[in-house]
């Protein structure tokens, strides 16, 4: 699983920075997460394909996480897409998205499927054979949810020279990486652990949207091999993110040491911050395994 940071700037696209949107690459299916203004040309200029995009999630509806996803839903139309897309979002914006496209009298070419998240609901939206992606609600000004992606393990791991040892058929070898036995026709049982071993364990990636420093979404987060947590400000301006329903780098640094989280990636900077190395200085003093992002780059989970 492999995180692609589009946008991680705060309201204001400012310092070649651009409002908040990431594609999160899951086997072979990209997950796009909010959709700030700019987000399709952040793809162009990071190769992110929009054909791969699966599902869309729009953590609430300040403009600066939105703002550019009826222009990509059009986009896509418009190239041609035949596949399905889900766009999981606040209830409210299905009315938004149906007034833009009535409007201008468009019909996107594809199949659209709203699923709304309302009542501050902690919910598993998807559930794939690779992937599984459940909301949980933070705490910002207007209703608003953070993400967690999880990626399947594949179950244990075969070595395919035992199993051929022991003449087990290949019909089996699903039933093996679940950590089945194999029974023969004459009653002998071939162990699991003689025929397979540990294989990868699942991965975990949390999203929090912009939110308040606060633990109320803490169990969901927990052991999360890397945490996305927003960190508007610094910690001298921490009065001013209370009264703005947001966070500092300490903060966020805080949380992810609560989580017991395995890496802490920094976003959502105010424009106020033209250079970033203060956000990683405060995080740091906090909790060790910390990044700020950095438009473009890849971060694997």
């Amino acid at each position: 699983m492999v995180v692609t940071i589009l946008g991680n700037n705060s309201a204001l696209p400012a310092h070649g920075r651009h409002p908040t949107a990431q594609a999160v690459d899951v086997v072979n299916e990209t997950l796009l997460i909010d959709c700030g203004e700019g987000t399709q040309l952040q793809m162009q200029n990071y190769g992110v394909k929009w054909r791969k995009i699966s599902h869309i999630f729009i953590s609430h509806l300040h403009g600066d996480h939105y703002f550019g996803l009826p222009g990509l839903l059009n986009s896509m139309s418009l190239l041609g897409r035949t596949t399905p897309l889900h766009l999981y979002a606040p209830a409210a914006l299905e009315s938004i998205i149906h007034q833009i496209l009535t409007v201008a009298d468009t019909r996107l070419c594809y199949e659209f499927h709203f699923h709304p998240l309302q009542n501050h609901e902690v919910r598993l939206l998807t559930d794939t054979k690779t992937f599984s992606v459940k909301c949980f609600p933070v705490e910002h000004r207007i209703e608003c949810y953070g993400f967690l992606i999880t990626q399947k393990t594949k179950g244990r791991k075969l070595l395919p020279e035992k199993c051929a040892d022991y003449e087990i058929p290949a019909y089996f070898y699903d039933r093996l990486k679940q950590g089945e036995d194999y029974e023969r026709k004459n009653g002998f049982i071939v162990k699991n652990e003689w025929v397979t071993e540990e294989g990868p364990k699942e991965k975990k990636y949390a999203y929090c949207a912009d939110t308040l420093f606060t633990e109320s979404f803490l169990q969901h987060i927990k052991n999360a091999d890397l945490l996305y947590h927003e960190c508007t400000y610094l910690d001298a301006d921490a009065e001013k993110a209370k009264n703005r329903f947001h966070s500092t780098a300490g903060q966020a640094a805080q949380l992810a040491k609560k989580a017991q989280a395995g890496k802490l990636l920094l976003g959502h900077y105010s424009s106020k911050y033209r250079d970033l190395e203060e956000f990683e200085k405060e995080a740091k003093s906090i909790f060790p395994d910390v990044i700020t992002s950095i438009e473009g780059q890849d971060y694997e989970v």
